[in-house]
């Protein structure tokens, strides 16, 4: 039998996806490598380039729609694209990742995409807007997990740009308007491993897992039409793997996002069958190795995410990344037709962040998604909400919540960031933005 390959997943965060492709390699008989900030270097000595930990492939899953500044990784798995095959190069995961571009992408190739206007003008944007008719999607051209992504039915100005990200308007495609539904078809080389139907969860339509949506099996249903169109995608765009979101409309169905880094979990619910085998088959195939079918086929049945044997040891000297957020701080929060600095208070006590009502009409929230009921410890049975997306920029990183809108017009603050966002940084009760010096501790008031 050959020597085994090495394969390495470029992965700087943790995820189950990332665990599961590790570990279908292991269990495929060929060695594994986590290239982590911990244990990946490269270095160019007397023109020879070395890369550490050595690999023979490099499957890429850097979750760069998350960052606030993609190019530093880009730049990285372009480097590793130099010097090692790579599954999900970076160029095809920028079309990708930028919905506008696969757009572009895909209607070029002849595929049929949802009608999309992207202007650099606002002036341009708002004058057209009247040709997707009553209701339309206001989306930033990069985002995940529904984040970033509104269905609007009002003439409110809207913005080019979300905060840094550019957006556009697309054309809303709806088939069953009782029930809204998407089709999520994984794609693996030539292979589809697995397709679901996604449902809307109540009070909500966009249908991501992430979001609560419902998943069902479609694998051995698939349409041969929709099964065509999502292996097409897939090889336009130039991507080794993706999960292909397809819509339903009247006359037929239209691709809505390729998605290099689409996650796991919803598939292996609604299906039973993990794509992380496959992937791993890919690349050793790819890199020049065998692998056993039946053994492949074998390990879909688990989506075996638990911790992997190569996974490196965190370096006990480097101090926490975790940024620090004061009790107040200046905050940019953004809509569909503006965005405003304001003084945000900290309150770790909130599990929803909450905006004023007046403030969320003036940038543009984006029509209510839901009534919720807030606990409150002047009310104890709470009280009901609407709430809306919204999104808040903190220190250069950008965070999509859903939150709740109230009036806060007798507060001193318009603006209350819960845990949604807080779960990202540690607080620091006596930093105070809007005062010279941070307050003391026994000076802070108690939170709302």
């Amino acid at each position: 039998m050959p020597d085994p390959l090495t394969v390495g997943v470029l992965s700087l965060h943790s995820s189950k996806e990332t665990k599961a492709i590790l570990n279908a390699v292991d269990d495929l008989g060929h060695d594994t490598a986590w290239l982590r900030a911990e244990n990946t270097a490269v270095d160019i000595a007397d023109g020879v380039v070395t890369l550490e930990p050595d690999v023979d492939i490099v499957v890429n899953r850097l979750l760069l729609s998350k960052e606030e500044q993609p190019a530093e990784g880009l730049g990285l798995a372009t480097m590793l694209d130099r010097i090692r095959p790579v599954l999900n190069t970076p160029t095809a995961t920028m079309t990708a990742m930028h919905k506008f571009a696969s757009g572009t992408a895909l209607a070029e190739a002849g595929l049929p995409v949802p009608d999309a206007l992207m202007a650099l003008s606002g002036e341009i944007l708002n004058a057209r807007r009247d040709r997707f008719g009553d209701e339309v999607v206001y989306k930033t051209a990069i985002g995940t997990h529904g984040g970033g992504t509104w269905k609007l039915d009002t003439d409110d100005h809207i913005n080019p740009m979300v905060g840094s990200r550019q957006a556009f308007l697309q054309e809303l495609i709806e088939h069953d308007e009782k029930r809204h539904h998407d089709l999520r078809i994984y794609v693996v080389g030539e292979r589809i491993v697995g397709a679901m139907n996604r449902y809307a969860p109540d009070g909500e339509w966009r249908t991501n897992v992430a979001l609560g949506g419902r998943v069902e099996n479609v694998t051995d249903e698939l349409p041969e039409a929709a099964a065509t169109m999502a292996k097409r995608a897939t090889d336009e765009i130039g991507l080794d793997y993706a999960g292909v979101d397809i819509v339903e409309g009247e006359d037929g169905y239209y691709i809505l996002e390729v998605n290099p880094t689409a996650g796991f979990r919803g598939l292996f619910e609604a299906t039973g069958r993990s794509p992380a085998p496959h992937i791993a088959r890919l690349a050793i195939e790819r890199a020049g190795g065998e692998v056993d079918p039946g053994r492949v086929h074998d390990l879909t049945a688990n989506l075996g995410d638990s911790r992997p044997a190569c996974m490196p040891k965190p370096e006990a000297s480097v101090p926490t990344e975790t940024p620090v957020i004061g009790y107040v701080e200046e905050v940019v929060v953004m809509g569909t037709s503006g965005q405003r600095s304001v003084m945000a208070k900290s309150d770790t006590g909130a599990t929803r962040t909450s905006i004023d009502a007046h403030l969320a009409a003036e940038i543009g929230t984006g029509p209510i998604k839901d009534i919720v009921k807030i606990k409150s410890g002047s009310v104890k049975s709470g009280r009901s909400r609407p709430v809306v997306d919204l999104v808040v920029g903190i220190g250069g990183k950008q965070h999509t919540v859903t939150a709740s809108i109230e009036d806060r017009g007798h507060m001193e603050y318009p603006l209350l960031l819960g845990r949604d966002i807080l779960e990202h940084y540690h607080v620091d009760v006596r930093r105070q933005a809007d005062e010279s010096e941070p307050l003391a501790l026994d000076e802070t008031t108690l939170e709302e």
